[in-house]
């Protein structure tokens, strides 16, 4: 089998459910990835929260105040929910057992696909997803989500924003928040560009609902997005 036949991918809560479960993407999505399958490719998959995070967020905000890492913890059991939603889409390829918390499984196992979401306060699943390539020594990590590439500024409040195809991660850094905050918009948080920076891991950030350019990155051909390292 060819050495780059195993994929880390987050993949946005923003696309597994918008407003509302994307039952259309899942279906595509479903069929895509069984196909890669077929080539013989591996799949971590890590599931994000979305709107089911801060819908939680926001609800329990509206009664009471609570601490940035409650509101993690809100977070982390909506990725769960999103991951196990995955788990039981694939659940005739995936590993029964959701990658909930570092080191839960060592590698792939008969299964091609492993389905992960967040385990600690603190970040978000990019975190996680960067140290799951970390620990089983896969160099690099695909983050699909709403934004095609990381921009000069936020596009939706600056018509003069630029996509940047490629980037340094010290200068990533440079360009968002330093700290972490629960329910932080950037491509990939702080906490985990500076793990992906001391690692040496490289980000891929893209449409996650392009499935063509998905395929794209998979193969290695030229694609949409913005690469990190």
């Amino acid at each position: 089998m060819p050495k780059n036949n195993k994929f880390v991918v987050a993949i946005g809560g923003s696309i597994i459910c918008p407003k509302e479960i994307d039952i259309d993407f899942l279906k595509k999505f479903y069929i895509f990835i069984k196909k890669e399958l077929k080539k013989g490719k591996k799949f971590v998959l890590v599931a994000g929260g979305g709107s089911v995070a801060r819908q939680y967020q926001k609800a329990a905000v509206k009664i009471t105040k609570i601490v940035d890492e409650d509101k993690d913890w809100l977070g982390i059991y909506a990725t769960r929910i999103n991951a196990h939603l995955l788990r039981v889409i694939f659940r005739d390829k995936a590993n029964p057992v959701v990658f909930d918390e570092r080191f839960r499984l060592k590698g792939f196992d008969k299964e091609p696909i492993i389905i992960g979401s967040g385990w600690d306060p603190g970040w978000s699943t990019d975190f996680d997803s960067i140290q799951i390539a970390v620990d089983l020594k896969i160099k690099k990590v695909i983050i699909l989500g709403k934004p095609s590439y990381v921009y000069t500024s936020d596009p939706q409040k600056d018509k003069k924003a630029r996509p940047i195809r490629e980037l340094r991660w010290g200068d990533y850094l440079k360009m968002i928040p330093k700290k972490w905050l629960p329910g932080l918009h950037s491509p990939v948080d702080p906490v985990a560009a500076r793990l992906a920076k001391k690692e040496g891991i490289t980000a891929i950030v893209a449409d996650g609902k392009d499935l063509s350019n998905f395929k794209n990155i998979l193969q290695g051909r030229k694609f949409n997005g913005t690469t990190i390292s």
